[in-house]
């Protein structure tokens, strides 16, 4: 075989083509797969240890991972974690090579982040099948993140079994960072997730999910979700896309939109709260007949005659 050595990092890749980095400890199995993918036209990467694994996959990202389960020393269900853990790799599919077909091992690799899985003796032609569906998949979605992440959108991609981000946009990890403080970068927050399964329920019956707002401060934070086509049922991968609006920038575009004075927009702001005339003065520092006059101004701006109808057309212009 015109093999690289093992470990050895190989770091001019032609962009063209799609790199397998395969992991085993045992150069037999390293030498078929590595002559079967070869001759397939693939770039091989090759580690014997999943320390060496991680070290090439940071210096060399690549596009698949055939992992083995059961290694000496750091074994692939926790090689999985950190490759998963690692937004450099998050969105690399793993796919298992283990003799161990016991349910247990095999929800175990799941739940390290594995995309599938094949059983020893390792079937070449099996193997190149597995590899050809994921990387399709898997290219899809690289092309979605890159076109969000040019037009900067806030969008990400959750696994509901176990709360990972498996991709997420740029705008996605910033606004999440900023409304839950100390997460971790691969995980979602959990009033996020219990959401997910709450909204996923729902479309699994045929209704159509609802969105959450999450405030922090004057933020808001509305996520809407959607199912992800090409993603493995089993997975249950959801879209997610996030929208940020603060009260600040609501009041200002309510004056650019209708030519309210401040006052008049934060008036209109509490009659969306619900609040009375009275509430509002005292919220305002005026007197209710104050703030029926400013109301009285709103509704001749905004062309309405009830409070219901301002409400309704300040949100529907907050939305847009």
């Amino acid at each position: 075989m015109n093999s690289p050595a093992p470990d050895t990092p190989a770091l001019a890749l032609v962009d063209a083509t799609d790199v397998v980095l395969i992991v085993d400890d045992v150069p037999d199995n390293l030498a078929v797969l590595h002559d079967a993918l070869d001759e397939s036209g693939y770039t091989v990467l090759v580690a014997t240890s999943g320390e060496a694994a991680l070290k090439l996959a940071a210096q060399a990202p690549p596009d698949i991972v055939l992992l083995d389960a059961m290694m000496p020393g750091l074994d692939g269900f926790e090689v999985a974690r950190r490759l998963k853990a690692d937004p450099a790799t998050a969105a690399v599919p793993i796919i298992f090579m283990t003799a161990l077909s016991e349910t247990e091992h095999v929800l175990e690799g799941f739940g390290a982040g594995g995309a599938d899985y094949v059983t020893k003796p390792i079937r070449p032609r099996e193997v190149l099948a597995r590899i050809a569906a994921h990387l399709n998949s898997a290219r899809s979605q690289r092309q979605a993140r890159q076109a969000l992440d040019a037009f900067g959108h806030a969008t990400l991609v959750v696994r509901e079994r176990d709360g990972r981000r498996i991709w997420q946009t740029a705008l996605a990890r910033e606004l999440l960072g900023r409304y839950f403080v100390d997460l971790p970068d691969h995980l979602a927050p959990a009033e996020l997730m219990a959401w997910v399964s709450r909204q996923a329920i729902r479309q699994r019956a045929g209704a159509e999910a609802q969105t959450i707002t999450i405030h922090r401060g004057a933020g808001r934070l509305t996520c809407a979700m959607h199912p992800l086509e090409d993603a493995p049922a089993s997975d249950g991968q959801w879209l997610i896309v996030l929208r940020e609006a603060s009260e600040a920038a609501m009041l200002a575009s309510w004056v650019q939109a209708f030519t309210l004075t401040t006052r008049e927009a934060e008036v209109l702001y509490w009659v969306i709260q619900g609040k009375t005339n009275r509430d509002i003065g005292d919220i305002l520092g005026a007197s209710p007949a104050t703030v029926k006059k400013h109301l009285e101004r709103v509704y001749g701006k905004l062309g309405v005659e009830t409070r219901t109808a301002a409400a309704s057309l300040a949100m529907s212009r907050a939305r847009g």
